[in-house]
């Protein structure tokens, strides 16, 4: 309940503060600054106290277990090859530890597909961020194979497009047969 009501007070005394500050008197500017000053105060203290209560709930044997090394590292591959048909085969070289899934955005500027590629460990992260601003947003298991990564992504758009990095902007090569 704390946080929330920081929050709130954050919310509705900020910019009353601000206010005035720009055009209150002296005084007004004096109480804005020191309601700042506390504000900042409380949220500085209670993200103390939530560490200092977190550090007390911890198991004993939590301290004395290395932490596991994670599944696979995030990163944010380039593609190699991009093969465009009833779907699309995008792969790249694979990491010293290939993740089991990958997330792609795609997205149509003129005939070009923008493609962008996400590996991490947990899958999800991006996908809220991403979906406000493109509609082909696909969350997709990856197959390693010697040393590459291939992903088909279900792709029933225009026929004719030219595979893109959506990073760099340059044209993803096609697989050489």
């Amino acid at each position: 309940m704390l946080p929330l009501s920081l929050g709130m007070a954050w919310l509705l005394l900020a910019p009353l503060c601000l206010w005035l500050l720009i055009t209150g008197s002296r005084g007004e500017r004096a109480a804005a600054l020191a309601t700042l000053a506390l504000l900042e105060g409380g949220t500085i203290a209670m993200s103390a106290l939530q560490h200092s209560t977190a550090a007390q709930v911890r198991p004993v044997g939590a301290h004395a277990a290395p932490a596991p090394p994670p599944a696979c590292e995030e990163r944010a591959p380039s593609p190699r090859y991009a093969k465009a048909g009833d779907e699309l085969v995008l792969a790249w070289r694979a990491g010293p530890r290939p993740c089991d899934s990958a997330e792609v955005v795609l997205r149509t500027h003129g005939r070009k597909l923008l493609v962008w590629l996400y590996e991490a460990p947990r899958t999800g992260e991006h996908l809220a961020v991403l979906a406000m601003r493109h509609r082909n947003v696909f969350t997709l298991p990856v197959s390693p194979k010697d040393g590459m990564v291939t992903l088909k992504v279900p792709w029933h758009e225009k026929p004719g497009v030219i595979p893109t990095d959506g990073r760099t902007g340059r044209r993803i090569p096609s697989p050489a047969t």
